[in-house]
């Protein structure tokens, strides 16, 4: 670490790794590329999001930012800290949707007759421990139960989310769920998606259902299919009409990030999912 670093303003990548190790108890953090950091980081958190047992999860990255105080972009410049204005922020847990969650509804369609949906709850991020611990109630009343229900701290600034599906009259059944800082945030052409089957009760059927994330700045995903086809789902704005024939990118009230619904034609599945506009 350079001698004149308490009075040079312009520090180094290499000064503010070693900070970070100072911080970290002398662990060693090194200089890691942030876009690789960030896309790690979510392939860490694969177990936590797909929760079915017959959800398959995928997760593409190839685009990323880095939002952290002090930190400085690979040009040089410096990185804007991502810090929200406490003031223009609800104030009360009631406001900010921390023990009462935003449902949207993703998508929805029939099927043999039947109406399917899929819906997301998303749940504030608790500032407190104790927050934290009337939010974990609040989710078990919900019948929802994220990953650290056990750990209610590791909630706090937080937000978690858990997306349901549900066929004709029978219950809603938990998809899958994650709990994520307001600072990982999707960029570019990052995607994250899990398929099912669309019948519950056929949990060894065909992955036709096909539930995912992508940035704000996606306009277009593609499923593909097995056999070859695929379906474009495509950004509608906050409170447009569900159209079971279209497929579409959507934003979901309190969501980092929009979601997309796509469901494969009968007799074939799921074989991928990108970002291709």
């Amino acid at each position: 670490m350079s001698a004149d670093r308490e009075t040079n303003q312009t520090m180094t990548d290499r000064d503010i790794a070693l900070l970070l190790a100072d911080a970290a108890d002398e662990v060693e953090i090194g200089i890691a590329p942030y876009q690789a950091v960030i896309r790690g980081g979510r392939r860490r958190r694969a177990r936590r999001w797909a929760l079915a047992t017959a959800t398959a999860l995928v997760i593409v990255g190839t685009s990323g930012g880095l939002a952290l105080a002090g930190l400085r972009g690979g040009d040089g410049g410096e990185v804007t800290p991502a810090v929200t204005q406490r003031a223009t922020q609800p104030s009360t847990p009631e406001e900010r949707h921390v023990y009462t969650p935003q449902e949207t509804t993703l998508a929805a369609g029939t099927e043999q007759g039947e109406t399917w949906y899929v819906t997301v709850d998303v749940w504030g991020a608790p500032r407190t421990e104790a927050e934290a611990e009337a939010q974990l109630r609040s989710m078990s009343s919900h019948h929802e139960e994220p990953w650290d229900r056990d750990n209610p701290s590791a909630l706090v600034g937080k937000i978690t989310y858990f997306v349901q599906r549900a066929v004709g009259s029978g219950e809603p059944e938990l998809l899958m769920g994650d709990s994520v800082s307001p600072q990982d945030t999707m960029a570019g052409t990052d995607l994250k998606s899990g398929a099912s089957t669309l019948d519950p009760k056929k949990t060894e059927g065909p992955q036709r259902l096909v539930v995912g994330q992508v940035a704000k700045t996606a306009q277009e995903v593609t499923c593909t299919w097995k056999d070859g086809s695929f379906t474009v789902a495509r950004r509608v704005e906050a409170g447009a009409d569900i159209n079971s024939d279209d497929a579409a990118i959507r934003p979901a009230a309190g969501s980092l990030d929009n979601w997309f619904v796509c469901v494969a034609p009968a007799g074939t599945a799921y074989e991928s999912a990108e970002v291709t506009g």
